[in-house]
């Protein structure tokens, strides 16, 4: 047994059966050791823990040992590093029971085109920082404060934005700050009751906040928007590593915190802030916004009105399409949240040797069928729960919900079948929103108010399920067993069984009898767009549509940057409010 000994000899870390440091080599293969971790061994399993004694590793690999360091990939001395920054972490999962963990690294040194021209490192490449950068300030006045509708992340980051270059953003919310929402919510989750203005939906922070927590995004970035989203996070309370991981994910006690303290910067920077603040209509002249009406009762003179609306502020939407606000029907999905027992999801992704191990496992399917319908996974929730996400009375639609350390048991997705302005019974803008109603109102009365679940056998066979099979289902809100067919077409129905089969040749077991299905998911995107220029208005000159309501934006990241986009867009045009 090797030992370790504190300044006065004194045996520390006993708890361990083995204790020793971490050798490594430099260019010249000398052997140096890793600084401030040692190495341990308890049960037969290897850990890590700090010269203090604070766990870094858990105890539980069968063996650690390092690589060889930065300094050998690129044949230099570690004196000549002046930094170092991970930027990207992922598993590579594909020669499984082999798993890697792969990190991206960014080196700071002098001389970088002689050193990878010394190195012969194929993996090493010159990066140009790409900084995200406020545009010029534009020329017009401003009479009056702009107003920014809804504190989702379009909303906040718009707000962020104008706030930091001095416009003084006052932003109206209809639901209630985080902390007093989340109450409401773990109370409607409990009890059933419903307030209509302050639950998963509505509130400071918008829809995401009540979900997985996503970070990633597939929208282009060439000016380093994404980026600045993520080190904002950070800079109010978000761990660094969603900087870096390859599908970060932040969580929603995480994210609840991260919104108060943006908020409160906002406030500091000159923001305002006005909760339980619903807008009922709009003054126009000209084409031209004029002012907005607060609760039917209040108006306030704007000529700037960002839109930053969430895909279910269904009673806004009607009160816009009525002014005249150009908008139009768009194609979203619908479908179900299925669950499955976590292990079961790490085993098929990981390979039995990692599955207890490692995170929580994601996973991607989709299915385009012979009958021209695409089904696919849509915010796959790993250790996560289905939630009742309703905000209408006698109406029902559900979600996925993790904690930052994504703990439950089971892993849910929605499994989604693409519906288009054809399948909408009507040719009106609002007409997407009325489908999804109707979906709801047949969910909530298959349950009773309460989450109404099926096993997916007894879905195949068209019968109402009685129990659960081998495992539970994870959910916040209460639930009832039902028969969900009827709810779609025949023919969706057909295509949300063949995509299930599909997705068992990838995912063993996927189309198990006792996976859960819980109904139903209506809200995936926002059944509107409102169309915008390029300068990201919207025909009645001062409203600036953004974000996930508005129809130009599908999660958290995405969301934040399209309104950070139309930020940009008033910046460049107003001068700052003096």
């Amino acid at each position: 047994k090797t030992k370790a000994l504190d300044s006065n000899n004194k045996e520390i870390f006993t708890d361990f059966e083995q204790i020793e440091s971490i050798p490594n080599t430099d260019e010249q293969n000398n052997v140096w050791y890793e600084s401030n971790v040692l190495k341990v061994k308890k049960d037969g399993k290897y850990g890590l823990i700090d010269l203090d004694g604070k766990e870094i590793l858990k105890a539980e690999y069968s063996e650690i040992f390092a690589m060889p360091g930065i300094e050998n990939s690129l044949k230099i001395k570690k004196d000549q590093i002046k930094k170092l920054q991970i930027v990207k972490k992922s598993i590579d999962a594909r020669k499984k029971p082999d798993i890697s963990i792969v990190y991206s690294v960014d080196v700071w040194v002098d001389n970088e085109e002689k050193i990878l021209k010394h190195s012969g490192n194929k993996n090493a490449v010159c990066v140009k920082e790409k900084k995200y950068k406020v545009p010029e300030h534009g020329t017009e006045c401003m009479n009056h404060r702009p107003v920014v509708i809804g504190a989702g992340p379009a909303g906040l980051f718009c707000a962020y934005l104008l706030a930091r270059e001095g416009y003084r953003p006052l932003v109206f919310e209809r639901g209630k700050k985080v902390g007093e929402r989340t109450e409401d919510v773990l109370h409607f989750w409990k009890t059933g009751v419903l307030d209509p203005a302050s639950n998963v939906q509505f509130g400071e922070g918008g829809a995401g906040t009540f979900s997985d927590g996503k970070l990633n995004t597939l929208v282009k970035d060439p000016v380093g928007r994404s980026r600045f989203v993520l080190d904002t996070f950070v800079s109010f309370g978000a761990p660094e590593k969603i900087t870096y991981e390859n599908k970060p994910h932040i969580g929603t006690d995480i994210l609840s915190k991260v919104i108060a303290a943006m908020r409160e910067e906002i406030l500091h920077l000159g923001g305002t802030f006005e909760f339980e603040s619903c807008v009922t209509d709009i003054r126009v002249e000209n084409q031209k916004i004029k002012a907005v009406e607060i609760n039917h009762n209040t108006w306030m003179e704007t000529e700037v009105c960002v839109l930053a609306l969430g895909h279910s502020a269904r009673d806004t939407f009607e009160m816009l399409h009525k002014t005249g606000l150009f908008m139009e029907p768009k194609a979203f999905a619908v479908g179900f949240r299925v669950e499955h027992p976590q292990r079961d999801i790490n085993r098929s992704q990981y390979g039995e040797k990692y599955a207890e191990l490692l995170e929580a496992a994601p996973y991607k399917v989709t299915a385009n069928l012979a009958n021209g319908s695409g089904v696919y996974s849509f915010c796959m929730c790993p250790g996560g729960y289905v939630v009742n996400a309703s905000s209408e009375e006698k109406r029902l639609a559900v979600n996925g919900m993790s904690y930052s350390d994504r703990g439950s048991k089971n892993a849910n997705s929605a499994i989604i079948v693409s519906v288009t302005p054809d399948d909408f019974e009507g040719t009106d803008a609002l007409s997407g929103v009325e489908f999804q109603r109707r979906l709801e109102e047949k969910a909530f009365a298959l349950g009773n108010g309460k989450i109404p679940q099926q096993l997916f056998g007894d879905y195949c066979e068209n019968k109402k399920s009685t129990g659960y099979g081998t495992f539970s289902s994870e959910t916040r809100g209460e639930t009832a067993f039902s028969n969900l067919r009827g709810l779609f077409s025949d023919e969706m129905e057909q295509s949300f069984i063949e995509g299930m089969h599909s997705f068992a040749k990838h995912i063993p077991d996927f189309d198990r009898k006792d996976a859960i299905l819980s109904g139903v998911e209506s809200r995936t995107s926002s059944p509107i767009r409102i169309r915008r220029d390029e300068v990201f208005e919207a025909n009645i000159r001062g409203i600036y549509p953004c974000g996930e309501g508005a129809g130009y934006a599908g999660g958290i990241t995405s969301a934040a940057m399209d309104g950070m986009k139309v930020a940009e867009a008033v910046i460049q045009k107003y001068q700052p409010l003096k």
